[in-house]
């Protein structure tokens, strides 16, 4: 592991938060455009970099588009061995384009059920709890008595390292229209089970860019999607989605700190670079010589 050379050290926790990534049967292209398997397998080349410095990767709902079998097999291929050769634990969410006895069956090895999808795991002390908020046949989302109850059971004894909860349809606002017709439902309710527990992050999805807020006091991080991204700058009465700006977020959580940094997707040109040679040059130096490595060189005379 690299020496510390800021005030904050290495995160003790990394999560990679990936979502919607609209799987087709075959691998076919959504809406005839979006290539969502190489997207997907891009997503796979660019988090396999991070090596074992991974925990989990968490998915975040409408891992399908259609709910067929065979888009689940698609994403649990190409996920499994990421998380094999990184020891990452993954974790599915139910989206509101899932359909569940499919979800259970390809991605769970459960038998096929039309009943909630929840879950818990232990990542060491810190609890994934995954959350399911699809309402069957509607795209909105929403928590009932039995869902809240469950939550609440789970949060009585709180967690080590605390507690993410992860769910597709993030409780946080929306400028985009129509999106917010498709919110999630029952958030007061939901408010008064998780305030002044020990979540510490809420994961969501569903919106098809990167944005965060905040719920009850907690944190809320939504992931881009893999499939298409919503362009904010369309008309106000416009719903755009487009095959580009496609993003992951990767979650840092320290001992008492939570940050969240979205990484862009795709095989880009590289402006400028500083790898493990350089970082080894500034490690070998004295504390205090450090920062000259990086000070600006005076200008040069006129010419």
């Amino acid at each position: 592991m690299a020496e510390q050379l800021g005030r904050y050290p290495a995160a003790r926790r990394v999560i990679a938060h990936v979502s919607d990534t609209h799987l087709l049967h075959g691998g076919a292209p959504l809406g005839g455009v979006a290539d969502t398997v190489g997207a997907l397998e891009q997503t796979v080349a660019q988090l396999a970099r991070l090596g074992d410095r991974l925990d989990a990767v968490v998915v975040t709902g409408d891992v399908a588009d259609l709910g067929e079998p065979d888009a689940y097999r698609i994403a649990r291929a190409t996920l499994e061995p990421l998380a094999q050769s990184t020891g990452a634990r993954l974790v599915w969410v139910m989206g509101n384009h899932d359909e569940r006895p499919a979800f259970r069956t390809a991605l769970l090895d459960e038998a096929p059920s039309d009943s909630p999808v929840h879950g818990v795991i232990d990542l060491g002390g810190l609890r994934v709890v995954a959350l399911d908020t699809t309402v069957a046949g509607f795209h909105h989302g929403g928590v009932d008595a039995e869902t809240l109850a469950w939550l609440d059971d789970v949060l009585t004894e709180p967690a080590p390292e605390g507690t993410i909860l992860a769910m597709h349809h993030a409780p946080i606002s929306t400028p985009l229209a129509l999106m917010d017709l498709l919110e999630l439902r029952g958030q007061d309710d939901l408010a008064d089970v998780v305030h002044g527990r020990d979540v510490r992050l809420i994961l969501g999805g569903h919106l098809h860019y990167p944005t965060s807020g905040t719920f009850a006091g907690i944190p809320v991080s939504v992931a881009g999607a893999t499939a298409y991204t919503m362009d904010l700058s369309a008309p106000p009465r416009e719903l755009l989605g487009v095959d580009g700006g496609r993003s992951l977020t990767l979650v840092h959580l320290g001992e008492d700190s939570v940050v969240t940094s979205v990484v862009p997707i795709g095989p880009f040109p590289v402006v400028t670079s500083f790898g493990e040679d350089f970082l080894a040059e500034i490690e070998a130096l004295e504390p205090e010589a450090r920062l000259d490595r990086f000070s600006r060189k005076p200008a040069g005379p006129a010419e």
